[in-house]
């Protein structure tokens, strides 16, 4: 692709090659995602019950995507993420994550985003709507950003001119004493 050209909605995906690994402590559940993504093509490489046995993984071997459940027992969903974008100089650290999650309220949506995953669905979900996450994060375009104790996808999914008051500018003359500059 040339520099700024993004997939287009019409790209074919070929996720036969793609290694994949699923994280969840449900037999029941990593069941149902590991057959959602053979039903797309998509093989799964690793299939862990456990967020210790993921980490021992995601250091050695090398990871195309990977899906883990929120809620574990050993190390939870956001811990390994967290723990997965800090692993550099492992190339897994830039993996795209999607978190699954059950009854997850908003502000655990706002932890995997903040842990660095670049996508949540909520459980039950159907094949069709992870293949289309799936996808959606293939077309991702965001930067990695690492700004304080944060690393991972851009937080931000619009770029749209912000067209309020400016406020840490008036805040910033203020510190400095320049009130009167302010506009």
């Amino acid at each position: 692709m040339s520099g700024g050209e993004s997939l287009r909605e019409s790209a074919v995906f070929n996720l036969g090659g793609a290694i994949t690994m699923i994280v969840d402590d449900s037999p029941f559940s990593l069941t149902l995602t590991s057959n959602a993504l053979t039903g797309f093509g998509i093989r799964p490489a690793y299939a862990c019950g456990t967020g210790t046995q993921a980490k021992k993984l995601l250091t050695d071997k090398p990871i195309d995507l990977l899906v883990v459940d929120t809620d574990m027992p050993d190390i939870d969903g956001f811990e390994l993420v967290r723990w997965l974008r800090r692993s550099g100089p492992n190339p897994n650290a830039f993996t795209p994550v999607i978190m699954t999650a059950s009854h997850i309220r908003r502000g655990r949506v706002a932890e995997a985003r903040d842990c660095g995953a670049n996508f949540v669905v909520t459980k039950p979900f159907s094949p069709a709507m992870l293949l289309e996450r799936i996808l959606w994060v293939a077309r991702d375009s965001r930067p990695f950003l690492e700004v304080g104790d944060y690393l991972g996808p851009d937080r931000r999914f619009r770029h749209s001119g912000y067209e309020g008051v400016e406020r840490r500018a008036d805040m910033l003359r203020k510190a400095n004493g320049m009130e009167s500059l302010a506009l």
